[in-house]
């Protein structure tokens, strides 16, 4: 069997590791020093992609064609110029910068063979057709009307951090935007519909709390052999929708049901994992146990496994993209803002540290 290879974003480089379970080790590194926010490994092709955040020089993107063994620099989505006497304000009648902060979102657009989509920070989404050596603003998205509605959660700027492309039809893609709610497209981003119905958010007012605009789903995955079934770790809790987002229904689940991260088995839609937290006051594990929970009856009932993780004096945060299912449906792989990293070859069973001295970890996927 190919052992599973994971991808590793930290503040201070992209760390790569190899192998199983227990016998996993990190084997090389790339781009040291540097913060690396994001990966995407491209099964078309084979090639990867690494997003960076230089801070004060800016974002960058880089792709490799050998497996990281060397990289090179691609371009990165612009934004065009803001309309002379267009009024784009955030919440607190800041005026809105129209330029890429950072790229919270990679995927692969499969209905061409250099096709890419990237979700960007302040709440843009591209498109490429050839492979990122160029980018396209999907205008239709960013012009909607209530696009300036819009705001960050926890950053300064709205953000696309979930993209899901549906496996029946490629032009049908479903976008998350914290905060900003769900949108699916059907025609390949030319029109879009938001899908929020049954969610609800406990942080406006409540004659707000169910528009489409205020919602703030922290991560949303769909189920690649049951399409018709999205699971969401919203900052009000969890969210499953069974009826292919005609809406949601919420999923209560102790210790927490906040969070940053959740995924889906690939062949089963019932069963799917979380990583539990203090509410956003905190942002920390339940009396410094951490813990994942798992379901595998579509939310009746979790397990909340333990083995191998610290129960004592832990305070890792997971961040929205540090939670990452190999296609198998056995491993996964988890990082914290403290640089542990636990790695499972049994759905969560047993875990096994595969480093406890990483930066911190923005983002893990297995290629």
């Amino acid at each position: 069997m190919t052992q599973p290879t994971l991808l590793i974003s930290t503040r201070k480089g992209l760390f790569i590791a190899e192998g199983s379970g227990k016998d996993a080790r990190i084997t090389r590194s790339a781009f040291i020093g540097d913060n690396v926010a994001l990966t995407l490994a491209d099964r078309r092709d084979g090639a990867w992609y690494a997003a960076l955040d230089h801070g004060h020089f800016g974002v960058k993107l880089h792709r490799s064609a050998d497996r990281g063994e060397t990289w090179t620099e691609i371009a990165v989505p612009a934004y065009p110029p803001k309309p002379e006497g267009f009024v784009d304000k955030d919440m607190w009648g800041r005026e809105r910068e129209w330029a890429t902060k950072n790229i919270w979102a990679l995927e692969i657009a499969p209905d061409a063979d250099g096709g890419l989509w990237c979700g960007t920070l302040p709440g843009g989404l591209f498109r490429s057709e050839d492979h990122g050596a160029s980018w396209s603003l999907v205008e239709a998205l960013w012009n909607h009307p209530t696009r300036v509605k819009w705001n960050g959660g926890g950053a300064d700027h709205a953000a696309i951090h979930s993209i899901c492309v549906d496996p029946r039809d490629p032009r049908c893609v479903v976008v998350a935007v914290s905060s900003g709610g769900v949108w699916r497209t059907r025609d390949g981003g030319a029109s879009w519909t938001s899908h929020t119905v049954g969610m609800k958010a406990g942080y406006v007012p409540p004659e707000q709390a169910e528009l489409p605009e205020f919602q703030d789903p922290h991560r949303v995955v769909q189920c690649p052999s049951a399409p018709e079934v999205f699971w969401c770790q919203h900052h009000m809790g969890i969210w499953r929708s069974t009826d292919d987002l005609a809406s949601w229904q919420q999923i209560e689940v102790q210790p927490s049901s906040f969070g940053f991260v959740v995924a889906v088995h690939p062949r089963d839609p019932d069963t799917a994992w979380f990583i539990p937290a203090h509410s956003d006051q905190k942002r920390t594990p339940i009396t410094g146990e951490i813990v994942v929970t798992r379901t595998r009856d579509g939310g009746k009932h979790f397990e909340i496994l333990r083995d191998g993780l610290p129960q004592r004096l832990a305070y890792d945060l997971v961040l929205r993209h540090a939670l990452s299912l190999a296609d198998d449906g056995n491993h996964l792989a988890f990082g914290s803002s403290t640089g542990n990293l636990w790695v499972t070859d049994d759905q969560g069973e047993h875990w096994h540290t595969l480093s406890h001295h990483l930066p911190p970890i923005y983002a893990v996927r297995y290629a």
